[in-house]
Order: structure tokens, then sequence, then C-alpha cells
């Protein structure tokens, strides 16, 4: 006979998000796997909530680009992941003897991964997203759950009523049971923002994932939630008054990585009591020339500074050269910068190259012509391993990936609101 793993509460992780929204930095790495506060990846902060809740058992969903995610979590160990029974488990889509199926939605994922969380009995599941930057103990909602008796219990948090209409909306009893669920209303009632975090327990959350098996792209929050309302399980709202930001644009990306260095952040990434965990390869330490400045910036690992720095995120093992400028910016792990380079309010991907002489940031603001809508909020963006010939001038609003030429910049500039986008580079 076989033994049974027994787990009270599993988590399954959702990381097969493409984050479209963040341009160039995502056209080859899931979004989950994206740099944060100069030493992270997104996916660091759901990872790390569940082994400070005594979560001890993921199931981590990935689909689009997974290399870099699949390399980053490993095994698990710097989460304490790495057991024999529960840990961390990678969980692609997969063949199967008639076809092959890729996820189509939220809850089409879970369901394709039955199996898995049969494996371990568990008397409840926790649904996570892999793309928010948050601390919150996901222990204290289990027992929210089972003091309300609940079937489905929801994360939701208070947003500013004119934002309400971006979410999912909860509306509530006296008791925090849901009466009324709608997704991203025209005209909100509530303000009470589904998080898209989620508990259920073990059986209802199986029956609806099969009883609506047959519904394309089957979603959480458009199907899943809503049929579980509706056969009358009951549904309840925990109210979350913490720190969360969906970094899924770029200027929510950069805003976050800013209120990093605040004076008192609003976001403190050194609690003792609830550390963030990371794969870090990078052991040597910083190295500041003796003419360098730095001011209200978080500075990596190996990172040599001969130049300046103002409010900005460096990641580790960059370079920064002499003479060059670095103001409110995010500068990801392995970016080298030359001499004499000023950047203003840019996001710079991993293993990026800037020639001398640079300026990046520079001019009035112009809609972006490839897509104001994502490239906006006055920044540069420019995608991992890109290489930007010497003495080239930037403007805003722009976007580049791929090596570049000098003949890509007519007259040494590329003005506000102009891209570069390579051939075989993602947008």
């Amino acid at each position: 006979m076989i033994d049974l793993i027994r787990k009270e509460m599993i988590a399954m992780l959702l990381a097969g998000g493409q984050g479209s929204r963040l341009g160039v930095l995502t056209s080859s790495v899931a979004k989950p796997a994206v740099a944060f506060g100069g030493k992270y990846r997104i996916i660091d902060f759901p990872l790390s909530n569940c082994i400070n809740s005594g979560i001890d058992t993921v199931g981590v969903l990935t689909q689009y680009q997974p290399l870099r995610l699949n390399t980053h979590i490993g095994i698990g160990i710097p989460w304490d992941l790495d057991r024999n029974k529960g840990g961390v488990t990678v969980l692609p889509p997969y063949e199967k003897s008639g076809n092959s199926e890729w996820y189509t939605g939220t809850a089409n994922a879970i369901y394709q991964n039955l199996n898995y969380m049969e494996s371990y009995n568990p008397e409840y599941v926790l649904i996570l997203s892999g793309d928010h930057i948050y601390k919150m103990d996901y222990e204290v909602m289990l027992d929210f759950h089972k003091e309300n008796n609940a079937d489905v219990t929801i994360a939701a948090m208070p947003v500013p009523i004119e934002e309400a209409s971006r979410f999912g909306i909860v509306i509530t009893d006296d008791e925090k049971r849901i009466t009324e669920f709608e997704e991203k209303p025209e005209h909100p009632r509530s303000n009470l923002a589904s998080m898209g975090i989620y508990i259920f327990s073990w059986e209802v959350l199986k029956e609806a994932l099969i009883a609506k098996s047959d519904q394309n792209g089957c979603d959480f929050g458009k199907h899943i939630i809503p049929y579980c309302h509706d056969k009358g399980e009951r549904v309840f709202a925990y109210e979350f008054n913490g720190y969360w930001k969906d970094v899924g644009t770029l200027g929510s990306y950069w805003e976050a990585n800013m209120e990093l260095i605040d004076l008192i952040p609003e976001f403190n990434l050194y609690e003792e009591f609830w550390r963030i965990y990371t794969q870090n390869s990078t052991i040597s330490p910083q190295y500041i020339s003796g003419n360098s400045v730095i001011d209200r910036s978080i500075i990596g690992a190996g990172t040599e500074v001969y130049g300046e720095v103002y409010g900005s995120v460096i990641g580790s093992g960059v370079t920064i050269g002499k003479g060059s400028v670095v103001r409110d910016s995010i500068i990801m792990e392995g970016v080298v910068i030359g001499e004499n380079v000023t950047v203003d309010k840019a996001i710079i991907a991993e293993n990026s190259l800037i020639g001398d002489n640079c300026r990046l940031g520079v001019g009035q603001e112009a809609p972006n012509k490839l897509n104001a809508s994502i490239y906006s909020f006055g920044l540069v963006t420019i995608g991992e391993k890109s290489v930007i010939p010497a003495g080239v001038s930037i403007g805003k609003n722009t976007a580049i990936s791929g090596e570049t030429e000098p003949e890509d910049y007519p007259e040494g500039v590329l003005s506000s609101g102009e891209y570069i986008i390579k051939a075989g580079d993602g947008l």
C-alpha cells in the first residue's frame, strides 16, 4: 500500500506570464524572473512568503520563457525548499498521450496539475501569482479561512475607488462573506480589490476545476470564483492592509524600485523576522573608487563604481565608468556603463553595454511610436544584452533591444518616442 503524504496546505504559484506590459524587459524572460531591488527576482517574494509562513510544498507553474526561472529556482535551496517530501517543484505544461496542451488560463494551469496536488492529499490549496511585490503571512489567512468555515477565501485590499475598475472587486457583508464579485467593473460599487491570492478547501477546488474543465481559457477571477459563489459555497474576503505592488507596467516597476531607497522605505527588504531569500551567486564585494559619489542608492555585490550614482537601484556585477553619472535609474546585473555617460531615469536590463560618452534620457517627452501605453513615464527602456554604441544620445519614452550600431542613430540621436528593436528581439 502506498503511503500517502499528508500536507495541511500546499501552494500553487502561477509563474507562466509573459508580462507584455514590461516590453523589452520580458522579451526573453518570464515576468516573475525579472530582477528587482538590485539583488532579487520578482518570484523571490511569494516564495519567501511561503517558507516564512510555514508552507514547505510549492508547485511553480511555468510556461513563457521558463529557462531563467527554472535556473533561478533550481532545487529550492535559498528558500529551504529542497526537501524529499514536498519542497519546490517546477511544473511546465507537459505532453499527454493524446496531445500537448499549453496552459490556457490561470485555472486551466491548476487543473492540468490535479495529479500533483492529489499526491499530497492536502486539506487546503493556496493559489498565488508570481508577479507581485509584498510580504504576507499566509498562515494568518488560513486561520481566517478556518474560523469562518470557508470554502474559498480571497485576499483583498482597499484601493482608491478611481482605480477600482482595474481589479476584480468584491462586495461583502458585515462578516466579510462575499455577496457579489465583479471582474473589472466599469462602475465599481466597492473599493475592495482581489489580490489574486486564494485559499480553497481542496475538495471544493477539485470539484470546481473539473466542472469548468471544458471552459476555454479557464480563469479564477472570471470562471472559478463566480462558479463557487453561484453554487452557494462559503466565499470570504480576507482583508490585507500591508504593502502590495503589482509591478506589471514599466511605471509601477520603476516606482516600486525607487520606493526601496526612500529615507524610510514603505517596503523594507531588511527585516530579520521576515527575510526575502534569493539565489545569489555573486559573492565578491563592491568596489567604490575614491572619486565616486553615491547618494540614496542600492548597490549590488561585485559592482564597481568609478562615477556618480544618485537615487538608483544598481544590481550585482555592474560597472559604472569614470565620469559617468546615473540618476533615478534601475541598472540590472552585469551591465557595463562606459566613461562620461549620463543616465537619467532609465531601466537597463541584464548584461547590456553602454558605450562611452552616451547620454540617456535627454530632451522633452514624446509619445512612443511602437507602443505609447507601454513605453511611457519618461523612461528609457533597454532590453537585456543590448549594445549602445559610443557617443549617442537617447531621448525619453524610448525602447531599445539588441546590438545596435552607430548607423541606427541618425546624426547620433534616437529622439524621444522612437525605438530600435533588432530582428529576433521581442517587443
